[in-house]
């Protein structure tokens, strides 16, 4: 069995016989005495046992081998049905375009309401950090709910503001764009931070998160014939 050595001088490396094991000898490039390593004072690295590397347990099974992960990214049936219902939420909004139930506050509600959820949850598939484990299911679905729900509430909370802020005929006439600046960051900061508490988002993010949501929320009161936001125009 040959021994390998390395020349503490010359960092040359080559092998010896066995027979020469707790010997001292001179290094045949550079001549530093060299002392030949015992038997017993190797250090084997024996191939493993099986074809994946890491601690195993008395059963086999690899202990600190993490479960595979469900993984949430794109999925078709997500992204199906989100566009179905935006396309449906679409139709209904050229239906109601210029009738009386187009300005109707329920009925916008209601609509901002619906596409809270589904959007919150289509865009979680594809802004999620890919490091962090995927929420998935129910759990899934109560934070795509709740984060839905909270997008909706915010146009009432640009409402509220607006009124308590520069006065409810401040919306019929139309308000300037520092007002408008000052209404949109704090509810942009508002969504942002929202995406951030229901998925673990980073803050940009978070923040397209919420600007998907807005954009087609924005989108729909256009294709209905409002402003694109309250305040914008006349009409809100």
């Amino acid at each position: 069995m040959a021994i390998q050595v390395t020349c503490p001088g010359c960092f040359a490396k080559f092998t010896v016989s066995d027979k020469f094991a707790g010997q001292k000898g001179p290094c045949k490039k550079c001549k530093t005495i060299i002392e030949i390593p015992k038997l017993e004072d190797q250090v084997i690295i024996h191939a493993p046992d099986h074809h994946e590397a890491g601690a195993v347990g008395v059963s086999g099974r690899h202990v600190l081998k993490t479960y595979r992960r469900r993984d949430t990214k794109f999925q078709p049936l997500v992204f199906a049905a989100s566009i179905g219902i935006v396309l449906v939420m679409l139709l209904v909004a050229i239906v109601l375009r210029g009738t009386e139930f187009s300005h109707n506050r329920y009925l916008l509600g209601g609509g901002a309401i619906l596409l809270g959820p589904i959007l919150a949850w289509a865009g979680y598939t594809f802004l999620r950090d890919d490091e962090l484990e995927g929420y998935v299911g129910t759990n899934l679905w109560l934070r795509s709910l709740a984060a839905g729900l909270v997008y909706a509430l915010l146009w009432g909370v640009y409402l509220f503001l607006g009124n308590q802020w520069f006065g409810s005929e401040s919306f019929v006439k139309g308000l300037e764009i520092w007002q408008m600046i000052v209404l949109t960051v704090p509810i942009g900061a508002m969504g942002t931070m929202t995406a951030y508490v229901a998925f673990d988002l980073d803050p940009g993010s978070g923040f397209f998160h919420w600007a998907l949501y807005f954009a087609v929320t924005v989108v729909l009161r256009l294709v209905i014939g409002l402003s694109a936001i309250p305040g914008l125009g006349a009409a809100t």
